[in-house]
């Protein structure tokens, strides 16, 4: 996300939007027209973009280890106006109680390119490629010597997307947007392999979460506020996205997510909810610094017998991993437009902090503790 937020930042030029009003959001949720929200993945889904406008594509693997470390690994492909493309790869590894075995990259690619399949990525000292079955994602970086990877992704249960292609689209005109959002998810797969951290060599294995996005737009008005859910338990994962769109497009909430047990995937939930319950307020920038939260999900099953589910999950996230001040690595006049023309103040708080969660799915109900990995976002 950091990343993601950075790079469309940097691109400002007439920060200010008018009011458009929510008639100028076509979200994802809203053309589903009351059917079942869930789409398999494709092949095309899992597709670089390489659009010819500004945009940033993601592709981010999250990662719960036996070992107690969290990571994720992260390559950015963005385009700035049509004129500049660049690619960064960042990395995170974080253990509670081992400061040497923990670090953030931040590495600027060099020499990278999309494969002609459009799934391969590629750049100097990195390797990100798509088995033929797509099922099997393998990373491979030395980019830094912080933070070497070598991790095979391995998905369990079905990908999913939200309605037909995953997109909500901002603009007037449905058929021309002129800005877009997009998600693709693998909620629940396993990983194994090996990072190396300052010079420390971790034997990686546990339970992953894939999410391939883009962003066709800049970034503070695609979005105000973001809250970012991912739980892996031994044999339940949740997911949840949810954004907040700027009052220039009417402050609407758009919320997708998914519950998934062992290879099954039980639901993609549209119906959520995310609440920070307890927050107290930030002295560095007044923002609602979240304590406690409570997260819902609410579907039913994508085949023919649509069982209902409902899971809850509530907890406090005593442990910040960090907080992101989105505008420290954006140049000094950049961040001058930004803060002045458009409010904008973006910080990231993320969390790694052990929970429990509760389905209820058709007649059954499960309940598992796990981990929680969680990120609140704001914007302006």
């Amino acid at each position: 996300m950091l990343k993601w937020v950075q790079s469309g930042l940097s691109a400002v030029a007439g920060t200010a939007e008018p009011i458009y009003g929510p008639e100028a959001i076509h979200s994802v949720v809203d053309g589903l027209n009351g059917s079942n929200p869930f789409s398999e993945v494709k092949k095309e889904d899992l597709e670089w973009r390489n659009l010819p406008f500004t945009n940033v594509e993601t592709q981010t693997f999250y990662l719960t280890t036996t070992s107690g470390h969290i990571c994720f690994v992260q390559v950015i492909l963005s385009n700035v106006a049509g004129l500049h493309t660049t690619s960064q790869f960042t990395c995170r590894i974080y253990h509670p109680d081992k400061p040497e075995e923990s670090v953030w990259t931040s590495t600027h690619l060099n020499e990278f390119a999309v494969g002609a399949d459009k799934t391969n990525f590629k750049a100097d000292k990195l390797s990100i490629v798509l088995s033929e079955d797509l099922k099997t994602y393998t990373i491979k970086s030395s980019v830094n010597d912080k933070s070497i990877i070598d991790i095979a992704v391995v998905r369990e249960t079905p990908g999913f997307k939200i309605g037909k292609d995953g997109m909500t689209r901002y603009g007037t005109d449905y058929e021309k947007p002129w800005g877009s959002m997009r998600h693709i998810f693998w909620p629940r797969a396993k990983v194994e392999g090996n990072i190396t951290v300052n010079g420390h060599l971790l034997e990686v294995s546990g339970r992953a979460m894939y999410v391939m996005a883009l962003q066709g737009m800049k970034p503070h008005h695609a979005a105000a506020r973001w809250n970012f859910v991912n739980f892996q338990g031994p044999t339940l994962s949740a997911v949840m996205m949810e954004f907040t769109t700027p009052p220039s497009y009417g402050s609407k909430i758009v919320n997708i997510g998914a519950i998934a047990r062992n290879n099954e995937l039980l639901a993609a939930t549209v119906e959520n909810v995310a609440e920070h319950t307890e927050t107290k307020s930030d002295a560095a920038n007044g923002w609602p610094e979240p304590l406690e939260v409570k997260y819902e999900w609410k579907g039913t099953s994508p085949d023919e017998a649509a069982t209902p589910l409902n899971a809850l999950l509530e907890a406090p996230i005593p442990n910040l991993v960090e907080r992101v001040d989105v505008m420290s690595e954006i140049p000094a006049f950049v961040k001058k437009v930004v803060a002045g023309v458009a409010g904008t103040k973006p910080y990231i708080y993320q969390y790694s902090n052990p929970a429990s969660i509760k389905v209820k799915f058709g007649d059954e109900e499960y309940a598992e503790s796990g981990h929680l990995y969680n990120e609140a976002t704001f914007i302006s």
